[in-house]
């Protein structure tokens, strides 16, 4: 197996806490509590989902309005709007003009062509059925509010008509800047499906480019979305399944934002799901960001540009292509959960398992002047571990006292390749690659890991290629494939790294991208207690025995 790839303090601690080196996931939750001297920390840990339909199980339904999508209709049964500058004309039932606003009040199928230079589509149906939008050479810039905003229906379908091209442009800024108003250039306050085969440019000017206060599918079309704020946002659930979005985004790229865990009939909700079609995404923070659960499976996902790429409470990656760049962490389980400690003196303290560089950044303490002691007391005596355990791997990984929560991200197929300023993989539960072809460069300076699980980590299937610093090392643990982990001296970004077995074949390749102190390899071909060597554009470097950790690292 060769790989060839020349392409270009982050979770809360709480002091004294025992490490919880215990499963994550996303399905039956089980109370998991550990102990230790003068500490009790207890976390609920859930099982985790290593199929698409476990991991889309418990969550609110998408399927549904998915469909929506596939429906034919009679185009003798339109009511056609047709916009003319500073104007409109409606013809059919359903909709009436008021210069150049149209307001759609009853289900029905309405095809808009035309450019409105300043003005809006706005949809106001009470009564039950469906809202068919069929956009259709439509242009619509509105100073006011959102192009299209739907304050109330059943269920919305935005439909691209074949060989259109359309674009939607709101005010920069709102007239009705109230909590529940419209926020987007294409807005619905209920579930809404886009589909089709025609072209939609978005531009939102004051704050997302498209947003539903409810569901949102993304069934078709070839869609571009710049954006001030997100891009894309569905607040119960955001699901990809064909087309091809591309995304400019000042803060989230794709996201789903809803954070009450669930719905009123108990289902999951705040999950995004890209199962279908191209997505590429240039963020300002987070390149897809979920609330709970985080679905790849099929689609091809390019974050170009990021502070955290992926980021779920719990991710699966089943098949697909993604490709990640984040100055931050590459993929990133964690969420809002947090962790309860009871000291020796009876006090509760909590430490928030949210990952973010920003909540990082202002919980971390000052460093202390040249020559202190950073404030807490003595260190450990030589050759002991401060209180508590380390994460479960090989070595290193994650900070002392830091604690597993109930996140978990899962590889078990696809070709994934992730480029990261901070952690590459990053997980505040579990971490598990079970198939696919996994490349990460991790970061090149102190402070971050290129492999980073609070909990276990696992490698029992796919290959995994971790090359980056070697600060908080970490390695494959119990129930892993054959691995090889080594440090080294710098490498500069440019040299060709290979890893060969004692006989001299190939075992892995890769040009890095950047400067380089260590390398993980986890692969089928590797086997525990062999030799192997790292090489430097063919000068060995560096040898390492399969299945141990290195015991020192390089700068």
């Amino acid at each position: 197996m060769t790989i060839r790839r020349p392409r270009p303090f982050l979770t809360a601690a709480i002091s004294g806490a025992l490490v919880l080196g215990a499963l994550a996931g996303c399905s039956t939750a089980a109370a998991d509590s550990t102990s230790g001297t003068g500490t009790t920390s207890t976390t609920t840990i859930s099982e985790v989902a290593t199929t698409v339909d476990d991991a889309l199980a418990d969550n609110e339904d998408y399927t549904e309005l998915a469909a929506l999508a596939d429906e034919t209709w009679d185009t003798a049964d339109e009511t056609e709007v047709s916009l003319d500058g500073d104007s409109a004309t409606v013809s059919g039932d359903g909709a009436t003009a008021d210069g150049s606003t149209v307001t759609i009040s009853a289900p029905g199928t309405y095809r808009i062509s035309g450019t409105l230079d300043d003005g809006q589509i706005v949809v106001t149906s009470e009564a039950d059925g469906l809202v068919r939008l069929v956009l259709d050479g439509a242009d619509i810039t509105s100073s006011t509010g959102s192009a299209i905003a739907v304050t109330q229906a059943d269920d919305v379908s935005v439909v691209l008509a074949d060989g259109s091209s359309n674009s939607l442009t709101d005010a920069e800024t709102y007239t009705d800047t109230s909590d529940d108003a419209p926020n987007a250039a294409l807005f619905s306050a209920d579930s809404m499906v886009v589909s089709g085969t025609g072209s939609l440019a978005v531009t939102g000017r004051s704050n997302d480019g498209i947003a539903s206060k409810d569901g949102l599918v993304i069934a078709g079309g070839d869609i571009t979305v710049t954006a001030v704020d997100d891009g894309v946002r569905g607040k119960d659930f955001l699901v990809v399944t064909d087309g091809t979005l591309d995304v400019d985004a000042a803060d989230d790229g794709l996201k789903a934002d809803n954070e009450d865990g669930t719905n009123d009939d108990g289902e999951t909700v705040g999950y995004a799901a890209l199962l279908g079609g191209a997505v590429t995404v240039a963020a300002g923070d987070d390149g897809v960001h979920a609330e709970s659960d985080l679905v790849i499976d099929g689609a091809t996902v390019t974050v170009t540009e990021s502070v955290e790429g992926i980021e779920g409470a719990h991710i699966l990656v089943a098949s697909g292509t993604v490709d990640v760049t984040s100055s931050d962490d590459g993929f990133n389980a964690a969420g809002g959960t947090s962790t309860t400690t009871e000291t020796t003196t009876g006090e509760t303290a909590t430490a928030d398992d949210t990952a973010t560089s920003d909540q990082a950044a202002d919980a971390a303490p000052e460093p202390p002047a040249d020559g202190e002691m950073p404030e807490g007391g003595e260190p450990p005596a030589s050759g002991t571990m401060p209180e508590g355990e380390p994460p479960q791997g090989g070595g290193g990984g994650g900070m002392p006292g830091e604690a597993a929560g109930d996140f978990s991200l899962v590889i078990t197929g696809g070709d994934v390749t992730v480029d990261a300023g901070g952690d590459g993989l990053d997980s505040n539960g579990t971490l598990t690659v079970s198939g696919g072809d996994v490349t990460v460069f991790g970061p090149s300076d102190g402070g971050n890991g290129t492999l980073d699980s609070a909990g276990a980590l696992t490698v029992d299937g796919g290959t995994l290629l971790a090359v980056g610093t070697s600060s908080m090392l970490q390695t494959p643990g119990d129930g892993s494939e054959g691995w090889v982990a080594a440090t080294f001296d710098t490498l500069a970004a440019g040299t060709e790294l290979t890893v060969v077995d004692a006989s001299g074949t190939t075992v892995a390749e890769v040009t890095l991208t950047k400067d380089t102190q260590s390398v993980v390899l986890a692969a089928p071909d590797v086997t525990s207690g062999e030799t192997y060597t790292v090489q430097a554009d063919g000068e060995d470097l560096t040898t390492a025995t399969a299945g141990e950790s290195p015991a020192t690292t390089g700068r």
